[in-house]
């Protein structure tokens, strides 16, 4: 059976301090704290900027051995220009996007062991981006192609009609992991495990994102849990109990709009899988 590595999307919520965070913990301390209660973590930040290389040597430096951090490839990569709309012109071109594409893996590189797979998150994409999935995927499987093969890759797609066997096929021919989001709109990852073989590679990467609107009208800080999400939560046990048959390791991740507190989302889920 795989193992299930449990942890949250991002560590610097300065609303945490107090109820996961110590008192007076300042934000520079947060990582090596947060390594204390879990062995993996999302980088978020990844996709607004490329780190500096002294910023993911602090990261190595303020985490244990067996730590693992996942990271998201830049927005400019993945969504195309500064525009609030993909550019479909710029996405995985490598003509547009290999230099900073290079310059990303360059600086993750410095984790070592450390670096945990890397997430190509797509927005959803209008056809004014992508005709359709076709174009979509060629780009994709180009891209992929290029990438050097001493990371790991995990790849998020919103478009739900584009969840396919098309799509893990391209994935499975390049050992990238599909991303099992549970986000509002998107189909539960139970239902895609009952319809379809969702393990394209050794590993596999998954995401509770939830409905960002809901726990916005409920809260402003992610101190403690707004949103009932139990239901969804139990929807989990199936699909992760069938998939760790199948992969050496699963990383779970929980985001704060999930439910409203990232860390209290994680450890109801591992409570729910582990307990069983």
């Amino acid at each position: 059976m795989g193992r299930i590595h449990y942890g949250t999307s991002s560590w610097s919520e300065k609303s945490w301090v107090g109820p996961f965070y110590p008192d007076g913990a300042r934000p520079a301390e947060f990582l090596t704290h947060y390594a204390e209660q879990f062995e993996t973590v999302e980088a978020d930040n990844t996709y607004y900027a490329i780190p500096r290389d002294s910023v993911v040597d602090g990261w190595a430096a303020k985490t244990p051995e067996r730590f693992t951090m996942a990271a998201k490839f830049p927005r400019s990569i993945v969504h195309g220009g500064e525009g609030p709309r993909p550019d479909g012109e710029s996405v995985l071109l490598p003509e547009r996007v290999w230099g900073e594409t290079e310059e990303f893996l360059a600086v993750m590189r410095r984790l070592g062991k450390k670096c945990g797979p890397l997430v190509l998150q797509f927005p959803y994409f209008n056809r004014s981006a992508f005709a359709g999935p076709e174009p979509f995927l060629e780009r994709l499987d180009v891209y992929l192609g290029k990438l050097p093969g001493d990371f790991r890759y995990a790849v998020e797609v919103r478009n739900k009609g584009w969840v396919t066997p098309a799509l893990t096929g391209v994935l499975r021919r390049h050992r990238a992991a599909l991303v099992l989001v549970d986000i509002a709109y998107m189909p539960h990852p139970a239902s895609l495990a009952k319809s379809m073989d969702v393990v394209t590679a050794d590993f596999v990467y998954c995401r509770l994102i939830g409905d960002r609107k809901a726990v916005d009208e409920k809260t402003k800080t992610f101190d403690r849990i707004v949103l009932d999400q139990g239901r969804r939560l139990d929807r989990w046990a199936d699909p992760l109990h069938q998939i760790a048959d199948a992969a050496p390791e699963i990383y779970v991740y929980a985001n704060n709009h999930y439910a409203g507190h990232g860390p209290a989302t994680i450890r109801e889920l591992r409570d729910r899988i582990e307990g069983e």
